[in-house]
């Protein structure tokens, strides 16, 4: 009763200054839900690729959780914890703040100078602001929490400019390798392979790219006896027997951000969501379903990027190192040259599987902030014009996420199991690692 009743006053500090009424309503989570929901649509939008997506959610939560911890001294900042990140601005003592708007001021701010259509960020915010004003935030008590939020997103921003990613958007693309192992780009855009030197991006949470490095792929072969052949066959067999189902859990899970459409002569892009912008969404929905407020929610959002950020530097660790050929590309040469994966095979190499990694390790950080057996329905993919899903558990999602890699035709069944383990170790060392409570 103790800590509640001082928690209960750190929050009445943090929004003093004018009526009661604006204090309850600035409190309110879904600012920044909202928030986080527009930089995913502009990443959408602007065709992020799933790394670079993780980055910028990364970066953008970190902000929205140190801006609003002052409110709360229970709450550990992640200065110190994170590669890099020193301690960040405080807010001047004596004076009145509400941390509530400086938190998404800060995650705004964080993820409009990350993405490339600033005008979208500006008019959701403009929408923002007003909302604010129309609550009744007093004036002067407004504009000091926006440059509170300001002054932490800036600290945060110089932080991400030592990343090394700017420095990797000049590295040398990846070079096409002859041997009959190696990953080759795949129909219909035969496009190029996509962040080759992800693992030189500074981690966050995680000791380096290498830590969580998975045993090799299976030898490649193609005799038709060989443990490689099998697992090639297994996809192609699946591929021609799916069921209703299964395809349903493929197409759910596909998250692929830019699919090339032909038809005839004409090609043609559709945008979706990223994987982790999947997560992200489903972090919003366990969010609402248990009323967290607007400090546990960023804790949540928090965790749950660093999960996946650090998910994906590893598992392109993985990729560029065995650069494995992709089932398409195999099937094709080796057993059916007419046979075509359900979904489109992404543009890098097969092992490991991207979404096996990074969904466990988003699984293990939801599992710690919202427990076990925490059951929902994920309609992330409503709006992609598909169905919704329902799951008994985060670990249930991410089973399906898993599977659904092997249902879609782009990837071998060791490359999602050993993807699992891999995104479940590294989800649980981050899950254990970081504290955001004293």
């Amino acid at each position: 009763m103790k800590r509640v009743l001082i928690i209960g006053f750190a929050l009445l500090l943090s929004c003093s200054g004018g009526s009661n009424e604006y204090k309850t309503k600035v409190q309110e989570p879904e600012f920044l839900h909202r928030t986080l929901k527009q930089i995913t649509d502009v990443i959408v939008h602007d065709i992020f690729s799933p790394p670079v997506a993780s980055r910028i959610y990364a970066y953008a939560t970190v902000a929205a959780y140190e801006a609003i911890i002052p409110q709360d001294s229970s709450y550990v900042s992640m200065a110190g914890q994170l590669t890099g990140l020193t301690e960040t601005p405080k807010p001047e003592a004596g004076l009145e703040y509400c941390f509530p708007v400086s938190s998404a001021q800060a995650m705004f701010k964080v993820g409009r100078n990350l993405v490339f259509s600033e005008s979208k960020m500006d008019e959701f915010y403009a929408g923002l602001l007003k909302e604010w004003e129309e609550a009744g935030v007093p004036d002067d008590v407004l504009q000091r929490s926006i440059e509170y939020g300001n002054k932490v997103a800036e600290h945060i921003m110089a932080w991400s400019s030592k990343d090394n990613y700017k420095q990797s958007r000049s590295f040398p693309k990846y070079s096409i390798s002859n041997e009959a192992s190696s990953w080759k780009p795949t129909p219909p855009a035969y496009m190029d392979a996509v962040e080759p030197h992800w693992n030189k991006i500074r981690v966050f949470a995680i000791d380096s790219a290498t830590q969580f490095t998975p045993p090799p792929p299976t030898p490649f072969s193609t005799e038709k006896g060989s443990d490689f052949y099998k697992d090639a066959y297994t996809v192609y067999e699946t591929g021609v027997n799916l069921t209703e189902e299964q395809r349903n859990i493929a197409s759910f899970w596909d998250c692929n951000p830019f699919v090339m459409n032909v038809k005839g002569h004409v090609m043609f892009a559709t945008k979706k969501i990223s994987p982790g912008g999947h997560w992200i969404n489903i972090t919003a929905n366990a969010c609402r379903k248990s009323n967290a407020d607007m400090a546990k929610s960023a804790d949540a959002y928090l965790r749950v990027s660093l999960s996946l950020v650090d998910g994906f530097i590893s598992c392109w660790d993985e990729k560029y190192r065995s650069v494995l050929i992709r089932p398409e590309t195999y099937i094709n040469q080796y057993i059916d040259e007419n046979w075509v994966p359900l979904l489109q095979t992404p543009p890098f190499p097969e092992y490991t599987s991207g979404h096996s990694v990074i969904s466990n390790a988003a699984a293990q950080a939801l599992t710690g902030v919202f427990g076990e057996s925490f059951a929902f329905t994920d309609s992330t993919e409503v709006e992609f014009s598909l169905g919704i899903r329902s799951f008994t558990s985060f670990q249930h999602a991410a089973d399906e996420a898993t599977i659904s890699r092997l249902y879609g035709g782009i990837h071998y069944l060791p490359a999602c199991d050993i993807g699992k383990e891999q995104g479940a170790a590294l989800g649980e060392l981050i899950r254990k690692k970081i504290k955001t409570h004293k």
